[in-house]
This record gives structure tokens, sequence and C-alpha cells, in this order.
């Protein structure tokens, strides 16, 4: 276990903070698809082995991290913000939304949630910008887990739903076969519109 990682929730419990928890997103770059959020309260030095910034862990091992993590935690929230939410609120502000509709999906009230990144001006709860809290915060990192799984998983299913944009490979990301799918068929039901205009 990567001790680093619970440096920040110990000074933050030498400050006074009982209950922390880490907020996180996934999808905020992509095309497609809903951006996701999560807020974590884990206990304070909890060994979950591999935890770590989900972008660095293979697919295989951020399921098994996962649900280990919904099993451990002290409480966890998983929100959305949809593509239409996206495209009538700009990006920034459909991640707090998300992120916001994490934090009340809590069963125990923080005394404080660390955001990962810079920005937490629509975060309505008591919060805390960590930049790169992914890489240095046990909560975040498990936030960032839980919020990545479950993007994943939606675009999974929306593969099978529209199976001509390759979601299961590219989960809505804009590459290259995105775009030639996009250029072939049109955009589909999930596209976010407002992210399709910078395309030529």
């Amino acid at each position: 276990m990567n001790l680093n990682l619970w440096k920040i929730e110990q000074e933050m419990l030498a400050e006074g903070f009982e209950c922390i928890c880490g907020v996180d997103e996934a999808g905020r770059g992509p095309l497609a698809g809903p951006v996701y959020a999560s807020a974590v309260i884990l206990p304070l030095g909890i060994d979950i082995p591999g935890l770590d910034d989900s972008k660095k862990l293979k697919e295989e091992i951020r399921d098994r991290l996962y649900d280990e993590i919904i099993a451990k935690a002290i409480a966890f929230g998983i929100a959305s913000a949809s593509h239409e939410e996206i495209d009538r609120l700009n990006i920034l502000n459909a991640t707090y939304l998300a992120m916001n509709r994490a934090i009340e999906k809590l069963a125990v009230k923080p005394d404080i949630a660390m955001i990962d990144g810079n920005r937490n001006a629509g975060i309505h709860s008591r919060s805390v910008c960590v930049v790169k809290g992914d890489t240095k915060s046990a909560s975040i990192a498990a936030a960032s887990i839980l919020a990545k799984v479950s993007r994943d998983r939606y675009m999974a299913d929306m593969a099978e739903k529209y199976p001509e944009y390759g979601f299961a490979r590219h989960k809505g990301y804009p590459t290259k076969l995105h775009y030639e799918m996009l250029r072939e068929y049109g955009p589909s039901d999930i596209h976010r519109l407002t992210f399709l205009k910078k395309m030529h």
C-alpha cells in the first residue's frame, strides 16, 4: 500500500476534519455519453492493494478494485450528468452537477470533500481542490475508479445499442475511428452536439 496516498487525508484530519470524502469524475473529454462522478468516504488508512489513479490501471484491475472499494467504503455515491445536460450547461458545469449528485448520494455527510483538479466553484458542500488528487489521495483515487468503471460499463451498454460507432473500443473519446464513424453515420442520440461543432 502506498502510504503517501493517505498523506492529504492525514493533514485534513490534523486540521479537524474527521469525515473526509474524495471526489473525481470520468468522461469530460468524450464526444458522446454522460460525464460520471463519484464521491467516496474510506475508513482512514485502510489497505486496498493496488489502489491508484484509474487511468494508470488495466481494466481488469479497475474492476477488481471497484468491487473492493464498494465493499470497504464507509459510504460512496456514483452519479452522472447526461449528454443533454452537458450541451445545455457546458462540460464544466455538468461535471459540477454530477459531482454534487454523487456527494448527495453519500449515506454519511462528509465534513469536507476533496475535489480532484483545480476548480471547485460549483460544488455545493464544503470542499477543497487537490490538483492531480487521483495520484495523491486514496479517497480521490477510489472515486476515480468508481467513476471510470461506471462510465465504461455504461458505454459498453451503448456499444450494443449503437454498434456502428465502436463505443466498446474508444468509450466515446475522440479517436480517429470515432471521427470516421461520425462522418459515415452522423451523430447518435447520445452524442454531445456542442462537442461536434469543432468537426470539419
